[in-house]
């Protein structure tokens, strides 16, 4: 056999061997539902909704911001305690 068709058989079966891991991938790898979560961003670590003013991700001006949010995990947003209070799914009044 040529040098060229051994490396064209291995190219092609690696790409094989590739596109057969990525089709097996355990979904628990998949990328898990996310929720938007008031009020438990730090200064300037918020995803977007800062009030006006701002432009969105990391323009929110205070640790805990009533209307600015992070993206959580589904379920986890009421459940994350900060200073100030429990994250909510809605704008809090901060």
């Amino acid at each position: 056999m040529k040098t060229a068709t051994i490396a064209r058989i291995a190219g092609l079966a690696t790409i094989a061997a590739l596109a057969a891991g990525v089709a097996t991938a355990p979904v628990a790898a998949q990328k898990a539902p996310m929720e938007k979560c008031y009020g438990i961003a730090k200064a300037g670590k918020n995803d977007c909704s800062a009030g006006a003013g701002t432009s969105c991700a990391g323009t929110s001006t205070r640790d805990y911001q009533g209307n600015a949010w992070k993206l959580v995990k589904q379920g986890s947003c009421e459940k994350t305690k900060t200073p100030k209070g429990n994250g909510s799914l809605t704008p809090l009044s901060r």
